[in-house]
């Protein structure tokens, strides 16, 4: 199963890292370090996933998924929150997000909940 994947991060390790697992298993995938234009990036690219790291410039992980669900046209879109941080469930269930990854996590962790959600995303 294969879609277009979003990836937020402010790490450019993680970035290439995660772009490229999944491009290699044959997803489109766009990157962004930043929440600057949040809104406008998911409305341009249009994914059906989206990925969101904790700690992010501007207003960090948590309050950008909670933006994003509070678009009536995003609100189904699902969003995969990612991080090391010790309370990363606690703070995915703050932020309304879909799916969790603790970070590290490896490669086969990373393609199965991409397309957990994929399947979210066309149910």
């Amino acid at each position: 199963m294969k879609g277009k994947v979003l990836i937020y991060d402010d790490d450019a390790d993680i970035l290439e890292v995660c772009s490229a697992i999944l491009r290699i298993q044959g997803h489109e995938v766009d990157v962004r370090d930043n929440c600057r234009t949040l809104l406008e990036d998911i409305e341009t690219y249009k994914p059906e996933v989206i990925m969101m790291d904790n700690w992010l410039p501007d207003i960090g992980g948590v309050k950008a998924i909670q933006l994003i669900k509070e678009q009536e046209k995003f609100v189904t879109t699902p969003v995969i929150f990612f991080s090391a941080n010790s309370h990363v469930e606690e703070l995915a269930k703050e932020a309304g997000a879909d799916f969790v990854l603790k970070k590290p996590f490896d490669m086969a962790a990373l393609q199965k909940i991409v397309v957990q959600a994929l399947q979210k995303s066309r149910a």
